[in-house]
């Protein structure tokens, strides 16, 4: 994540999840060392996530920024580990541990980033702890991803279906017009919590197509007239927050394949007849990178802080009106 740039996680605080069998009977979520297979947790009554707000400045360092409503803006916050959690109907949900350390350095808080929706009355048993590559499945999260299916603009106007792209395939771009796509990634989770999809339906956006995509994946719209009250005329705005229940809606249930474009700058590319960014290299989603990425491609990464775009991003506020996917539609065609 470029310097300057900001991001929100929906985190429990540790003592929403305490030990009810095992070894740490009794104890909140912890940490590292702290934690034990088989130990079972439950989700406190009546417990809900809240905001917090960090910056990034490695894989696995962050800190609290300023407007934070959990812990100590300017506080240094570590991605400790990653816990997989069995359910009682057999179902998996990972859980990001995060934790916030004071100037000495020492333990201020423990905070669980959970990635798929959790439940009180629900055994959570521990069947799996990363401490080593916690960051990546972090970076995954935030990773702009296309699903099966979705139909991508080439440079010669034909449309073809993500699964189907090759790397140096020529795809339409809206600044640098055809560019050789470099890497295609591709991953299937489970479509719940953050990994869940968002469903644009077709016309929503003036798309030709239903479109589904990841929930931070960034939508680009020119808007003739500024019905958003943004103060510029383009604007991106994250799938997530335009969720209105109707016309844009998560789909949750069974498992998504995500499909992550790359190119030798981010780009604003074309999906389903709406303008889309592609995957953003930053100090977060490196991490999901392959480390065996050739020279020339690995060389190009840098640049792409430089088109982060930050300034164009339509803020949560404005984008998450009930009405703001239909003002955004009449904006670009009014």
């Amino acid at each position: 994540m470029a310097r300057g740039t900001t991001q929100t996680l929906s985190v429990y605080q540790s003592g929403d999840l305490t030990v009810v069998d095992g070894a740490n009977l009794g104890d909140p979520l912890g940490f590292g060392a702290d934690l034990q297979h088989d130990d079972v947790y439950h989700l406190t009554a009546g417990a809900r996530c809240r905001e917090l707000r960090t910056g990034q400045s490695g894989p696995r360092s962050l800190h609290l920024a300023e407007g934070t409503r959990l812990g100590r803006a300017g506080r240094a916050v570590y991605v400790d580990c990653c816990i997989t959690f069995m359910c009682n109907d057999g179902d998996t949900v990972d859980l990001i541990v995060l934790v916030e350390v004071d100037a000495d350095g020492m333990v201020a808080a423990t905070y669980g980033l959970p990635l798929g929706p959790l439940r009180a009355k629900t055994d959570y048993r521990i069947i799996g702890l990363d401490y080593d590559t916690p960051e990546r499945r972090f970076a995954e999260v935030a990773c702009v991803s296309f699903t099966h299916g979705t139909m991508i603009t080439l440079a010669s106007g034909a449309q073809k279906p993500v699964q189907d792209l090759l790397a140096g395939d020529r795809v339409l771009t809206r600044d640098d017009g055809p560019q050789p796509l470099r890497w295609i990634g591709q991953t299937t989770r489970r479509a719940t919590g953050e990994d869940a999809p968002i469903l644009i339906r077709a016309g929503t956006l003036n798309n030709v197509d239903d479109l589904l995509v990841s929930p931070d994946h960034r939508l680009f719209v020119y808007q003739r007239h500024d019905h958003m009250g943004a103060g510029r005329s383009e604007v991106l705005v994250k799938a997530r927050h335009l969720v209105n229940g109707d016309s844009v809606r998560r789909i949750e249930g069974g498992f998504v394949e995500y499909f992550q474009l790359l190119f030798d700058d981010h780009q604003i590319i074309y999906a389903a007849g709406i303008a889309a960014e592609t995957l953003l290299v930053d100090t977060r989603t490196r991490a999901a990178l392959p480390q065996a990425l050739d020279a020339t491609l690995s060389a190009a990464l840098p640049a792409h802080d430089n088109r982060l775009r930050s300034d164009f991003e339509l803020s949560e506020s404005l984008a998450s009106r009930p009405d703001a996917a239909e003002l955004l539609r009449r904006a670009s065609t009014r």
